[in-house]
């Protein structure tokens, strides 16, 4: 699937990119720079169905912001795994905390409310 591209410029610095593509080229270094391609890593939710809503928003660079509605008295327990299809949930460390920061980089993780 290839979702476009496009450049930006600034100065005396120039990137180009594609979208939607695993792995556009390889990496591209030049003086103190380096750029490697392919689909960044951001978590990404799985909505429980009966489950309160579930958001996932960027926060500080290298980290997101996850919180679910409604926020209290709901007994929901944030959970994780690494893989989509396979795997355990286990319970996340921030528990019931809401909101919770978790940290945007490898491995991706998947999310989701579980109700003891």
């Amino acid at each position: 699937m290839d979702g476009g591209g496009g450049t930006s410029t600034g100065g005396v610095y120039s990137v180009s990119g594609t979208i939607g593509q695993p792995d556009a080229g390889g990496p591209m270094n030049g003086g103190n720079f380096s750029l490697t391609g392919g689909f960044w890593a951001l978590p990404q939710a799985v909505q429980t169905p009966g489950a309160p809503t579930l958001y996932i928003t960027n926060a500080a660079p290298g980290w997101a912001t996850l919180w679910w509605t409604p926020a209290t008295g709901t007994n929901w327990v944030l959970q994780e795994r690494l893989s989509l299809t396979s795997g355990a949930w286990s319970n996340s460390p921030s528990g019931a905390t809401n909101p919770v920061t978790v940290p945007a980089t490898l491995p991706t993780k998947f999310y989701r409310l579980f109700k003891p």
